[in-house]
């Protein structure tokens, strides 16, 4: 491991991250959407990537390092656009408006703290692993296509899931009715789940050299944020209230979370 250039590159990213979170922070406040966070949240980790990619050079194994910049980029991009697609034309997501009502004194102050500084810090730590992994000087082993093999499943898993809603929702005859087809028929959240494996795969791919254990707290976080934060909890509260009994129907047989066989 080469931890000298590794440090410095910490230090980078964390700048980079800083100055993405304010170009994105001034975009939001000139059009009045806070959901254009979404869209950047996914593209932030493929401008770390990217920029650790960069710095790298010389440093770490060439291999694994085309490995994680790659397959971080082939995961970033791919929900950077399908976001910036979904959200195109539709104004704020309500999530954003939720948390926009919370605000009883500066807006710029409150977006500040609460939208970019916290989504730029967790982007930051959650990306630790394709920071490590790429300073990482031990030769390619089984872990790393392990972990490659994980994250093709989690890569699969979300953008099938989001293919097959994205379908679903297109068809006029499924307007106010819920998506339980496909893998939305085994958990309803199979792009959440898909996400939260994609970064177990990154974690076990930063695992080639024994040190990148310390950064299984990566794989935790966004895990946690998916489920409990950010992603499922918000996203069910509102399904709740604008789909009445249609959708506790669909909660009370099918999984949270973990794709599992429909109850009956």
């Amino acid at each position: 491991m080469s931890w000298g250039p590794l440090v410095v590159n910490l230090v980078v990213t964390l700048g980079v991250v800083a100055a993405l979170m304010l170009g994105t922070f001034a975009y939001a406040m000139r059009t009045g959407v806070q959901a254009i966070m979404d869209t950047m949240w996914s593209f932030g980790f493929v401008v770390i990537a990217g920029v650790t990619f960069a710095l790298s050079q010389g440093h770490g194994n060439p291999t694994i390092r085309v490995v994680v910049v790659a397959i971080t980029a082939i995961w970033g991009l791919r929900l950077s656009v399908h976001i910036f697609v979904r959200n195109r034309g539709k104004g704020e997501d309500p999530r954003y408006a939720s948390l926009l009502r919370r605000n009883t004194g500066s807006v710029t102050k409150f977006v500040l703290r609460y939208i970019y500084f916290a989504q730029g810090r967790m982007m930051w730590i959650v990306s630790i692993p394709v920071q490590f992994a790429m300073y990482e000087r031990h030769p390619v082993g089984a872990l790393i296509w392990i972990g490659v093999v994980v994250w093709v499943i989690g890569f699969g898993f979300e953008t099938i899931g989001d293919w097959q809603l994205r379908r679903f929702k297109a068809d006029p005859a499924h307007v106010g009715k819920i998506m339980d087809r496909g893998l939305w028929r085994y958990t309803r959240h199979p792009n959440y789940f898909g996400d939260s494996v994609v970064w177990v795969g990154l974690f076990l791919v930063a695992c080639s050299h024994w040190v990148g254990i310390v950064t299984v707290f990566s794989p935790i976080i966004m895990a946690n944020l998916l489920v409990n934060h950010t992603g499922k909890a918000l996203l069910e509260k509102h399904m709740g209230r604008s789909k009445g009994a249609d959708y506790a129907a669909y909660v009370s047989r099918t999984s949270g979370f973990f794709p599992l066989p429909p109850r009956a």
